[in-house]
């Protein structure tokens, strides 16, 4: 049976975003759906309740959320455990808060954030649930966490390696992309494909070129 994902992406985006990601899984034979939602206006209080709707019912299914999507996506099992919800990848997502968010909160810009500032903010760092969890991390740093100087060089320019890191998930690694350049990298595409398949990553530099 082909393998059903669905894509979540984050916060100032929209379900084109993840586009180039979703093609690249397709060709690497998922079956792939996009979730859309509104993140700044709606928040986690609108997308969460429509992702559990979305999900009830389902086939078995995983979920990759990109950057603000992974919050949601972890956030929906952790409300409802016992969905149909093998495996989730997030990548770039703060998990353990955002200092990013952080630093546009204390500049005066919260409003950017939305209604999705106070989980972008706190994270999910006491997160638990059934379903394995695999985190992809970016080490190019070149987005707005660096120009505003809210994080260190080891970061995607958005997004802190710490903050993608949770103790206990089955998994983290870390690919040469900036935090928009996730959705758009062959090897993070790789990788996730690799940990909805075998619930791992690929940490071999051989596999790389498979």
């Amino acid at each position: 049976m082909t393998p059903s994902v669905l894509l979540l992406h984050g916060i100032w985006n929209a379900r084109a975003w993840v586009g180039p990601l979703a093609w690249r899984l397709r060709a690497r034979g998922f079956r792939v759906d996009t979730f859309g939602y509104s993140s700044v206006f709606g928040g986690p209080e609108v997308a969460v309740p429509q992702l559990l709707k979305r999900l009830q019912g389902s086939e078995p299914i995983s979920l990759v959320g990109h950057s603000l999507g992974g919050l949601v996506a972890l956030e929906a099992l952790r409300q409802q455990p016992d969905l149909p919800v093998s495996r989730v990848v997030c990548l770039g997502s703060p998990l353990r808060g955002s200092g990013t968010a952080r630093s546009l909160a204390d500049h005066g810009w919260a409003m950017a954030l939305g209604r999705s500032g106070e989980l972008l903010l706190d994270g999910l760092p006491a997160w638990e649930g059934k379903a394995q969890v695999g985190l992809i991390a970016g080490s190019v740093p070149h987005g707005l966490g660096s120009l505003l100087g809210a994080i260190g060089e080891a970061s995607d320019g958005t997004v802190a390696l710490d903050e993608t890191r949770l103790p206990g998930l089955a998994d983290h690694c870390v690919v040469a992309a900036s935090h928009s350049g996730l959705v758009f990298s062959p090897e993070a595409a790789r990788q996730t494909a690799a940990f909805l398949r075998d619930g791992r990553f690929r940490h071999d530099p051989a596999a790389h070129a498979a």
